[in-house]
């Protein structure tokens, strides 16, 4: 019986071959899309699975009532560790670092350094490729390097026993090297014992509770629940009130496996996930299929007349209607699989791509039993959906109305397949929709003013012996006059997490517990940044007080409940040192736009850390050349590093711009699938209409008469589908602006330029055949009537 449902179904698929090749094309695509998106969804859901007690380690989180931060005071991990039963161990890592390291004669300058304590390994799963996980980290002065770093320090080279020199002055032995960890929040280039750190980090050697500056795991004995989970967040609190006792702050302990997609946090590892762009890929992939499954019961339902003939011969001959389901069941089933073995091909040619724009590394591999059992399941699931409503359509036919050929498709099947042809253009314009509404809101970010001129401005940190005479340095910057417009800030007002709670003004409330953001920046801050201010004036290396005075912002104003002018003169005190307020600095951005501008204090800098330097449009080279021989001259033990902070700012909002271009293609290709439809649909109209055609320009119709006659049945689902878009679009992507403090507003004239795209491509699509069929010689249409 089986085999002789395969044998029909191939005989049919190759007998119309247009009818195969369009339903075959969709799903392959449609399928090729699933494919796709699964990766990347599977790929975003393994984040820190690969531990083998992930379900038990939980990092610890603070909140206060303006921010969360993923980072927690030095002493806290270890005592909870010490006080709370059900904690067996704990660990602690420090954020990325910045050193320089030299083996041979060669220098690097690395950028993901982290500090972790001698249990690193008792917690997590990260394997050694060499070394032995449980002496690696012992030794002070030992590092372990990671697989792509240990390459490039050593070649092919063993590199364990080796010397690594930091800094200048502090030699390293490799003790280890580590295995690239199959998707992990955290992924360093090496790796330091903690207790090295804490030969100089005065948070660490004087077990600071006041200052955030380490990421802190705990691992339980067991998963905890979320009354458990509850309480031990409960005792954090109590705990950290001890000492100290006035900071009004809640902690959370976060489970390890929802860092990557459920942290909103400050100070956070860079390179996180967004669960909401993966629900979405979720829901674009299920459109995408659903689109793909409306052709085929389109086109099924629309041909069903053609085998109307076949069905009353075989119910007279004894066929029931359970055998004729199960042979039109077997056909989209062969479909569903040929498009599936299509769809991986296409997959694996797509891939890199996809992987360009996503800043992924997917990859397909055939030889997974479970993702072939997914595979496998997704083309039957799609072949028994588009295959379910065509079958029973054509096993319900009446022998006795079939065989007089009373049987046609039906005013109820032409409403039908205009029902799904309105979904398929729903889905279509909705996507269109939703790209236009990102595109627009990530051009809206790279052009919104951030308070500051953000072009031609680079950055390098102070390393080394440039701490030892700042004067000389100022000196050179100044004598050069590709860089004599620069200052010296404690940060690039980029992406700050830095905050306090330790300031008092005039009129303060004294239980009124507000987070300021803080700066130290020099004189020339505000001038070389391109910044305004509003009230009072800038600092002045003229005026010795300036060493305890300050400039706030506007948010900080509205904090105080000060205007501008009140404000100048006006006491203000920050970690005991007692000043006024100077100057009012318009407000800036410092953080991504996602979040509005909070208060902000900046103090006096006499020491240096970040030098910034305006260049001239046309002079950029020239000033980097000066600036590298300035560091060579006075630092030539370190490598000059640079960076821009345009480019800066166009990392923070990388994740959109990659979703954003993902969207245009699946938008590209839910149209694309939706217009194959058509155009089988409409390559049948035709074809069924033309004696009437013929008939018609017997008459006198004209080409353009006949078009608009076969056009106008199609372009109206398209019209109903636009009208029903429209508000389900709005309402999809004002809430994905709910995300951005500053946001574009996007008017109807997005959904009426995404109504005209699918209007005008759904008419492209249909007017080939339309006018196809009505250039056709009537003579040759009405040759049999």
């Amino acid at each position: 019986m089986i085999r002789n449902y395969i044998k029909i179904a191939l005989r049919n698929l190759l007998r119309q071959k247009g009818f195969s090749i369009i339903n075959v094309l969709g799903l392959s695509i449609g399928l090729a899309c699933a494919i796709m998106i699964m990766l990347y969804v599977q790929n975003e859901l393994s984040f820190d699975t690969f531990h083998g007690k992930a379900d038990n380690i939980y990092r610890v989180t603070a909140e206060t009532p303006e921010l969360g931060v993923a980072i927690s005071p030095a002493p806290l991990v270890p005592a909870i560790a010490n006080e709370f039963a059900e904690i067996s161990s704990a660990v602690r890592t420090s954020m990325y670092l910045n050193n320089l390291f030299e083996v041979g004669d060669e220098k690097f300058d690395e950028t993901r350094v982290l500090y972790v304590d001698s249990n690193y390994f008792e917690v997590f799963d990260y394997q050694l490729l060499r070394g032995d996980r449980k002496t690696a980290l012992e030794a002070a002065q030992s590092i372990i390097l990671s697989k792509a770093t240990a390459a490039k320090y050593f070649g092919d080279a063993d590199p364990v026993g080796k010397i690594v020199k930091m800094d200048n002055h502090v030699d390293l032995t490799v003790t280890g090297v580590l295995s690239e960890a199959p998707n992990s929040h955290l992924q360093p280039d090496m790796v330091i014992p903690m207790s090295l750190l804490a030969r100089t980090d005065n948070d660490l050697k004087s077990n600071v509770w006041d200052n955030f500056n380490y990421y802190g795991f705990v691992l339980t004995d067991k998963a905890l629940t979320e009354a458990a989970l509850k309480n031990i967040d409960q005792r954090v609190d109590a705990l950290y009130k001890k000492h100290e006792p006035e900071f009004k702050i809640h902690f959370h302990l976060q489970p390890l496996k929802s860092i990557h997609l459920h942290s909103n946090f400050m100070a956070d590892v860079p390179g996180h996930g967004n669960s909401d762009y993966v629900l979405a890929f979720v829901v674009v992939a299920g459109f995408i299929l659903i689109v793909a499954c409306i052709n085929f019961m389109n086109l099924s339902t629309a041909r069903s007349a053609r085998r109307a003939m076949e069905v009353g011969l075989r119910k007279v001959s004894g066929a029931t209607r359970a055998q004729l389901i199960g042979q039109f069941l077997a056909e989209s089933l062969i479909i569903a699989f040929i498009s599936l073995v299509i769809a991986v091909l296409v997959a694996f040619v797509s891939l890199r791509f996809v992987n360009d724009i996503a800043g992924k590394q997917l990859t397909l591999n055939l030889l997974d039993w479970k993702l072939i059992s997914v595979l496998t399941g997704i083309a039957l699931a799609t072949g028994l959906v588009a295959g379910s409503y065509p079958a029973l359509v054509l096993s319900g036919f009446v022998p006795a109305k079939v065989l007089k050929r009373e049987v046609t498709s039906g005013s109820g099947g032409v409403i039908f397949r205009n029902v799904l042809v309105v979904v398929q253009f729903v889905v279509s314009v909705v996507l269109l929709a939703g790209t236009a509404i990102v595109y627009q809101q990530l051009n809206f970010i790279q052009n919104k003013s951030v308070g500051y001129t953000k072009e031609n401005l680079v950055y390098f940190e102070m390393k080394g012996a440039l701490w030892n005479d700042l004067s000389a340095l100022k000196s050179r910057l100044l004598q050069n006059r590709f860089t004599e417009h620069y200052t010296f800030s404690t940060h690039v007002p980029t992406n700050m997490a830095s905050g306090t709670i330790y300031l008092d003004w005039q009129g303060k409330d004294k239980d009124n517990q507000v987070l300021f953001a803080h700066m130290a920046v020099d004189e020339n801050f505000v001038d070389v940044m391109g910044m305004k201010m509003i009230a009072g004036r800038d600092f002045s290396k003229d005026v010795p007080a300036d060493t305890i005075n300050y400039i706030v912002n506007e948010a900080a104003l509205r904090v105080m409940d000060m205007n501008a002018e009140s404000a100048i003169g006006s006491s203000f005190t920050l970690w005991d040192r007692k000043g006024v307020i100077v100057g009012v600095v318009q407000d800036f951005n410092f953080k991504p736009l996602q979040k509005s501008v909070e208060p902000m204090v900046l103090r006096y800098n006499s020491w240096g850390g970040v030098v910034i330097i305006r260049t001239e449009p046309k002079n950029t080279e020239e000033t980097l050349s000066s600036l590298a021989a300035i560091c060579k001259e006075l630092n030539p033990a370190y490598p000059f590093v640079y960076k821009y902070v345009d480019q800066d700012l166009a990392n923070l909002y990388i994740n959109e711009k990659q979703i954003g271009k993902l969207f245009n293609v699946f938008a590209g290709l839910a149209i694309f699938i939706s217009c194959l439809g058509l155009y089988g649909l409409s390559a049948f109209v035709a074809e069924q209409r033309t004696k009437e055609i013929g008939i018609r320009k017997a008459l006198g119709a004209s080409i353009p008469h006949i078009v608009q006659l076969l056009s106008t049945r199609f372009l109206i689902p398209i019209v109903i589908a636009i009208v029903i878009a429209a508000p389900i679009a709005f309402y999809v992507m004002d809430n994905w602006l709910q995300g951005f403090a500053y946001r574009v507003n996007f008017g109807w004239t997005v959904f009426v330029s995404a109504g005209i795209i699918a209007l005008m491509t759904g008419f492209l699509t249909i007017s080939f055949e339309c006018i196809k069929a009505a250039r056709m010689n009537p003579v040759k249409s009405l040759r049999t009537e």
